[in-house]
């Protein structure tokens, strides 16, 4: 058993040449083995629970930082050496950077934009691509195609792989490509929209929808073919990108259950008196059309916190609605206040 990373082969003539290799990706065999299981944390969790005095987290906050992961066997896995450092801690914080990984592994993508950037954008938009997985990638001296990036991402653990598909797998991950689409000038138009991003969460908490709509056609005038909006898919990858500074500050969820329905995304503010998003995205139809919806399946209900209790979230919820009109190639934003619904 190698962990994530394969035994380096130097020739075939290798004394190594012999083993029989196990791995996380592709091998059914000891897949439990690989990180902890539901079960496991949920064991940890209780001991967390028992010997914390200030608990700062939830069970379900584990699993939207550190869950993701699938063995060859289909069992979900989370990051172990996360979980440990988050329970030991007492704070949900990215401690995969620590180790030291990444960066070798986002020099591969760097140098292959070209193939990937448009890739990049939907992964970090939440969505699942095809990938053809391949062992030994991640020991290979040039990393030059797709497969072989995307391989070397999932031995790595920067990706999760299942049936035949690659995705980002968490928060923890999530935050590692954003710094990487903030500090990477040679991702080129994704690099450019990260660094916008700043100005598109102030327009719209101050409600300067005119700026938000002067941004989003800056993302579309690009190059890129992601932006032709076929579907809503390609416009949450946009939405992603030119959001992206949000995520210093809060916590995004792409089709979170809410309400009556699944909204498009929810930005849950990290500090309790801040102002939270709920964003709905629509093509061919009006801004308006997405804020109605908003408050016609109550998901501004996800901030009202547990039955019984205070409120989370003390700030200002704010609905915003987003379309793209595919005849005209026009945006338009709109930013409404939502007042909380009762707790019962």
């Amino acid at each position: 058993m190698t962990g994530i990373l394969p035994i380096a082969k130097y020739s075939d003539g290798s004394e190594l040449n012999m083993f029989l290799e196990y791995n996380m990706a592709t091998a059914e065999r000891f897949s439990d083995f690989f990180g902890f299981t539901n079960s496991e944390v949920d064991r940890l969790y209780d001991i967390y629970q028992q010997t914390t005095n200030n608990i700062r987290f939830s069970r379900d906050d584990l699993r939207i930082w550190y869950d993701g992961y699938y063995t060859a066997g289909g069992e979900r896995m989370y990051n172990p050496r996360s979980i440990i450092c988050a329970l030991t801690d007492n704070q949900l914080r990215n401690y995969w950077t620590s180790s030291g990984t990444y960066d070798s592994i986002f020099s591969y993508i760097k140098d292959n934009t070209a193939d990937i950037q448009d890739d990049l954008a939907l992964l970090f938009a939440g969505e699942a691509l095809p990938a053809d997985i391949q062992e030994y990638a991640a020991v290979s001296m040039q990393l030059e195609t797709k497969d072989e990036i995307y391989s070397a991402l999932v031995v790595y653990g920067l990706l999760t792989y299942k049936d035949g598909l690659v995705s980002i797998p968490n928060q923890e991950l999530m935050s590692s490509f954003a710094s990487m689409m903030k500090k990477e000038k040679s991702l080129g138009y994704i690099y450019n929209l990260a660094n916008i991003s700043r100005k598109m969460l102030d327009a719209t908490l101050t409600g300067n929808t005119q700026m938000m709509a002067d941004i989003l056609k800056y993302a579309h005038d690009t190059e890129s073919p992601i932006f032709s909006y076929n579907s809503e898919i390609e416009l949450s990858a946009v939405v992603n990108l030119v959001y992206l500074a949000a995520r210093d500050s809060y916590r995004v969820e792409r089709e979170d259950k809410a309400g009556e329905g699944y909204v498009d995304f929810i930005f849950y503010p990290d500090r309790h008196h801040a102002d939270a998003l709920i964003l709905e995205l629509k093509v061919d139809g009006a801004p308006e059309d997405a804020i109605r919806q908003i408050k016609d399946r109550k998901y501004a209900l996800r901030f009202n916190g547990k039955l019984g209790e205070k409120p989370k979230y003390t700030g200002r919820i704010l609905a915003v609605g987003i379309s793209y009109n595919k005849k005209t190639k026009e945006h338009a934003c709109k930013v409404e206040e939502l007042q909380p619904y009762p707790v019962a």
